[in-house]
């Protein structure tokens, strides 16, 4: 049973800096893509940021480009979601998600980690 595990989020002051960190574990067979999704309870989850395994591409949502960074650790299952200059917008859930390959979407997600911007 695969499993992600985020961590890293918490409250910070806009312009601020945070790194988020997703780890996949269990069952892991062939991994296509990873990233990041946000959504407050209740709303539609928004794509952040992705990251293509084994080439390492990336995509962004345009709110993010330019602010955040995703990477990958591959030998540790894990990406790392870098954001700075934070806004009060980007305030929300932040879901770890990745895709097999063998899946036409992201088809395991973990749980999510809160990410407060105050002013």
């Amino acid at each position: 049973q695969v499993q992600l595990v985020e961590s890293g989020g918490g409250s910070a002051q806009v312009g601020d800096s945070l790194r988020l960190s997703c780890t996949a574990s269990g069952g892991i067979f062939s991994i296509s893509m990873m990233g990041w999704f946000r959504h407050a309870p209740g709303k539609e989850s928004d794509f952040v940021a992705g990251i293509i395994w084994n080439e390492g591409t990336t995509y962004y949502s345009a709110p993010v480009k330019g602010r955040f960074t995703i990477s990958r650790d591959v030998a540790k299952n894990t990406i790392y979601l870098q954001m700075n200059n934070l806004k009060p917008d980007d305030a929300d859930v932040y879901y770890c998600a990745l895709r097999t390959q063998m899946a036409t979407t992201y088809d395991h997600w973990g749980r999510g980690t809160q990410v407060t911007v105050s002013s």
